[in-house]
C-alpha cells in the first residue's frame, strides 16, 4: 500500500507518534472508496449496549448478527468499523485483515441513571483482535467527567505504546448543561478541543447547533464575530478548534431520520471541512440495499460527487 500525498500530510500532524500508530492511521485513511482522499466514513455499532437489542436491531432483524455489520461496512466501501468487544470478537476471525476495526473500550446502558460509562475492554483485547484503534467516550460536563478523562489518559498511553490509534467520542452532557447546550456550538467546539488535548488522533462529536450555552463564551463569539449562522460555518469552527485542522474530526449521524435531511446535513459538514461522518443507526436500521444506497451517497458527498 502506497499512501497518497494527502494522507502523508495528515499523518505529518501527528509528530510524536511511533510508526505503529501512523501505520494504523494510514490503514484507516487508505481503506475503502475514500481511501487516500483524507476523508472517512465509519460504521459504529455500539447501540445495542447503549439502547438495547430490540431498539437497535428490530427495525432490520438481520442486524442482530455481528457478521452483518462487518459485511455491510466492507460492501459499502467504508473506512472502518467500530464496535464493543463482543461484536468484534464474533467476526474477528472471519473478517481478519479485511477492514480496520476500532474497539469501543467503554459503554453506557439505558438502565443506569449515571452520566458515566463502564470500561468493558482492554488494549490487550484490541491487539488480540487485530484492531487498528481503540475508541472511548467522554462526557464533558458530567459529574464523572474527570474520572473518564483519567481513564482515557491511561488507556491512550498504553494503546499508543502498542501502536494503536485513539478515537475519542466527546459528548457533552450532565452537570449544569442544558439539553440544548449539549450540542451548542461553543460546547461542541470545547468538547472537541478537550479530546485533542487528551491525545486523541480522531475526534467524534455531534453536529453543532447555533445555540450558545456559556455566557462568557457567547460574549467572545459576539465580540469576535465568529460565524455560527450555518452548519458549514459551525463545522469549520469545530475543525479550527481541533488544533486548526491538525486533528481529524468526524461527526455523528445521530438518530434515524429521513434520507434527504441526513444527506443535506452531511453536505454542510463536508463544506465546513469535516474529515467525515460516523453513521450507525441511520444505516444499519434500514434494509440492506437501502443501507448500501445511503452509505454510497454519503461516500459520494465526501468524494465531491453529490
Amino acid at each position: 500500500m502506497r499512501i497518497t500525498d494527502t494522507v502523508r500530510t495528515i499523518l505529518s500532524g501527528y509528530e510524536s507518534e511511533n510508526p505503529g500508530v501512523r501505520a494504523n492511521l494510514a490503514r484507516i485513511l487508505m481503506q475503502g472508496r475514500l481511501g487516500g482522499t483524507g476523508k472517512l466514513v465509519i460504521l459504529p455499532v455500539d447501540q445495542g449496549f447503549e439502547h438495547g437489542p430490540a431498539r437497535s436491531f428490530a427495525p432490520n432483524p438481520p442486524a442482530y448478527d455481528p457478521h452483518y455489520h462487518f459485511d455491510l461496512a466492507l460492501e459499502a466501501g467504508l473506512s472502518a468499523y467500530a464496535a464493543p468487544l463482543g461484536m468484534i470478537e464474533a467476526g474477528a476471525g472471519t473478517f481478519a485483515g479485511q477492514i480496520p476495526t476500532i474497539l469501543k473500550m467503554n459503554s453506557a446502558n439505558s438502565l443506569s441513571r449515571l452520566k458515566d460509562q463502564a470500561v468493558t475492554a482492554s488494549v490487550a483485547d484490541a491487539l488480540r483482535l487485530g484492531c487498528s484503534a481503540i475508541g472511548f467516550t467522554i462526557y464533558p460536563g458530567s459529574d464523572d467527567q474527570f474520572e473518564m478523562m483519567e481513564e482515557i489518559r491511561d488507556l491512550a498511553e498504553e494503546a499508543k505504546a502498542s501502536g494503536l490509534a485513539v478515537v475519542v467520542w466527546s459528548y457533552p452532557r450532565g452537570g449544569d448543561l442544558s439539553r440544548e447546550g449539549e450540542t451548542a456550538v461553543d460546547i461542541c467546539a470545547y468538547a472537541a478541543h478537550m479530546a485533542c488535548l487528551l491525545g486523541a488522533h480522531i475526534i467524534k462529536v455531534k453536529p453543532p447547533t447555533e445555540a450558545l450555552e456559556l455566557d462568557a463564551a457567547a460574549k467572545v463569539y459576539r465580540d469576535r464575530e465568529i460565524p455560527v449562522d450555518t452548519l458549514a460555518a459551525r463545522t469549520a469552527h469545530v475543525v479550527q478548534s481541533c488544533f486548526n485542522g491538525r486533528r481529524m474530526v468526524v461527526f455523528s449521524g445521530g438518530e434515524a431520520r429521513d434520507t434527504e435531511g441526513l444527506l443535506n446535513e452531511i453536505r454542510q459538514l463536508r463544506d465546513g471541512g469535516a474529515t467525515g461522518s460516523i453513521v450507525g443507526r441511520n444505516a444499519f436500521q434500514r434494509p440492506r440495499e437501502d443501507a448500501l444506497a445511503l452509505l454510497g451517497r454519503i461516500v459520494d458527498i465526501y468524494l465531491g460527487k453529490a
